[in-house]
């Protein structure tokens, strides 16, 4: 039998252009929702339109950016559970701790629902997620692996861009950390493996090995 094919959109929340993922199955009235960002008002007429409920808000990390638009979905959908890194847990609700407070809006999420760490696992509307601690942007910083279809998707919040990494000079960052999550954590996955970045297009494991000047095979870090 063919597998079922991820649905996908994105919606680009200003001012840092982040990607807020709606990803769900062919069939199914439910979806997640990955990294709601600071304009939820945009979210909504996407689940609308196609009729669907948020089954589980799935955090990368606890950015404001990233973080930004929880309370308005758990507003509407209470039951909706915010999903998260267990080490960035305290900062969503703390407009220090997420960064907020630097951009003089302060962001306050609700607390998370549950908290995740490498290696588990996480069901969500029909969909088995693969969860990966890779820190370095944050402490508490993971990526969401879907292997229900080939190639493989990766939800990778800010941990690499196309030809880009994240951050690391935030509070909690690790630069070597990061370099070598990626490596052992991606990299590790086969090339055609999409992944899905906080901020920018999508790009693949394949690409991001031959040619990041970070971290790709020709980088010297």
């Amino acid at each position: 039998m063919k597998p079922l094919e991820l649905q996908l959109v994105t919606v680009l929340s200003h001012p840092f252009e982040q990607n807020t993922y709606l990803a769900w199955l062919p069939g199914h009235s439910d979806c997640v929702v990955i990294d709601p960002g600071l304009e939820p008002e945009k979210i909504f007429p996407h689940l609308t339109q196609r009729r669907l409920t948020p089954a589980a808000i799935l955090c990368t990390h606890g950015h404001a950016d990233h973080i930004g638009g929880n309370a308005a979905i758990k507003q509407r959908w209470p039951a909706c559970p915010i999903v998260v890194g267990a080490e960035d847990a305290d900062k969503l609700p703390d407009s220090e701790l997420n960064l907020s407070s630097a951009i003089g809006k302060a962001v306050l999420s609700p607390p998370a629902d549950v908290t995740v760490g490498d290696g588990d696992t996480y069901e969500a509307a029909g969909l088995e997620w693969q969860v990966r601690a890779i820190p370095g942007h944050t402490a508490g910083h993971v990526v969401y692996l879907w292997e229900g279809q080939t190639p493989a998707t990766v939800f990778v919040g800010d941990v690499i861009f196309a030809g880009s990494i994240g951050r690391s000079d935030f509070p909690g960052g690790d630069h070597q950390q990061l370099i070598q999550g990626i490596r052992s954590k991606l990299f590790n996955l086969p090339d055609d493996t999409i992944l899905l970045p906080g901020h920018g297009p999508a790009t693949t494991v394949g690409r991001e090995k031959r040619s990041n000047p970070f971290v790709g095979l020709r980088a010297r870090t």
